[in-house]
């Protein structure tokens, strides 16, 4: 399949991007060897390959929950910028 360069443009002019004659000539041939290269890959024998979702073996490596002591909290706001000594206190970021 050949992408030409008016759907180039016409893609682009979707997006709202500005695209050059060269930009869309260059475009075009790229996008012309992607969908060359997809196809390609259609012709890949996999009927002894099982689908997967990710080809490395995933597992997870979090540690179990565990409950221990917290920091205390004055030394959790002795570097604070600002604190009310219960909170750190931070400037308003919402309008209004």
């Amino acid at each position: 399949m050949e992408i030409t360069q008016d759907a180039v443009r016409r893609v682009a002019a979707l997006a709202r991007l500005a695209v050059s004659d060269d930009e869309a000539e260059h475009l075009a041939a790229q996008l012309t060897d992607i969908i060359g290269y997809a196809e390609l890959l259609q012709t890949v024998d996999l009927t002894d390959v099982l689908p997967t979702s990710h080809p490395l073996s995933l597992y997870n490596a979090l540690r179990e929950d565990e409950s221990r002591p917290s920091l205390p909290r004055d030394i959790a706001l002795a570097n604070a910028p600002d604190d009310d000594g219960e909170q750190v206190r931070v400037p308003a970021v919402l309008e209004g």
